[in-house]
């Protein structure tokens, strides 16, 4: 059951949090190039992010409202599959609270039923906004998300039996709790651009204040690449399995052998599962209709 714990490579997942005019944008594109390949941003800040144009080379795809999750992991997907290494979601704040993002989406859904029950109108919105998580985390690229900030405050005792209020940091705008799924989370202030990391997995940046880079992507790239290449091995352990099924001839080897690995082939990635999915499949029609003698065509 238990394993020995080994860091495997692994791909960014960044926050770059802060009010408008903190460098949200510009930060995200240093430190893309620094992580290098091929970038791609999603736009849904009016096309904002094409001012940056002259800073270095990347794609758009603009997302207009309504800011549906669907929208989003399309766009993730569409860069993926281009073969982007680079993906900035400029920003991740629309989704949620966008015209037609998840909080308008649960309104709705609330306004809708007919008890108007807030609680209940989750139910139906909290799996787009996991699926849209799901698809940002399981992408085979590095994914930088802007998030809009706003001013969170509590109300503390005073001393004297009054409450007032004091500021306790920024807030991103989205889910609470969405900051946990992220590598590293850096605020960024206005004056200066200057950012702080209020969580980093890496450890490169505790206890640091300094202004976003493209030696910061560079830092960050060294800091992924250093561990075990779980893509490679996947991909050995995918064609190994590929090349015994295509070695099986006869449905009663097929299904025994299937039942043995089936623990082993729900442990590849969710593409490389579907690789030898699909070549199961295949092969399970080819040995119903008798088409193979000795392993092969005729």
């Amino acid at each position: 059951m238990f394993q020995k714990a080994e860091r495997k490579k692994a791909r960014l997942r960044l926050a770059l949090c802060g009010p408008a005019g903190s460098g949200k944008t510009y930060s995200a594109l240093k430190i893309a190039q620094g992580l290098g390949g091929r970038i791609a941003l999603i736009d849904t800040e009016h096309e904002s992010g094409s001012l940056y144009a002259d800073l270095c080379e990347f794609d758009t795809a603009v997302i207009t409202p309504p800011y549906t999750p669907d929208k989003y992991r399309e766009a993730i997907a569409a860069a993926e599959a281009a073969g982007y290494s680079v993906l900035i979601i400029d920003s991740f704040s629309h989704a949620w609270a966008g015209e037609g993002g998840l909080l308008d989406m649960h309104d709705k859904a609330a306004a809708a039923s007919r008890s108007g029950n807030s609680f209940t109108a989750w139910r139906e919105i909290t799996p787009q906004h996991n699926a849209l998580i799901e698809s940002l985390l399981g992408a085979r690229l590095h994914v930088i998300a802007t998030l809009r900030t706003k001013t969170a405050y509590d109300l503390v005792d005073d001393g004297n039996g009054k409450k007032k209020p004091v500021k306790i940091g920024l807030a991103p705008v989205q889910r609470e709790g969405v900051d946990y799924e992220f590598t590293s989370v850096f605020d960024l202030s206005i004056d200066g651009h200057v950012a702080t990391a209020t969580k980093d997995r890496t450890r490169l940046f505790d206890g640091k204040h300094f202004v976003p880079r493209v030696e910061t992507g560079q830092a960050l790239v060294t800091w992924l690449e250093t561990g075990v290449d779980a893509d490679a091995r996947a991909a050995a352990a995918r064609d190994a399995l590929a090349a015994r099924i295509s070695a099986i001839e006869n449905l009663f080897e097929f299904r025994n052998w299937w039942k043995k690995h089936q623990a082993e082939i729900d442990a590849l990635p969710i593409i490389d599962r579907t690789i030898i999915i699909d070549l199961k499949e295949r092969r399970k029609t080819e040995l119903e209709k008798g088409e193979v003698k000795d392993g092969a065509l005729v």
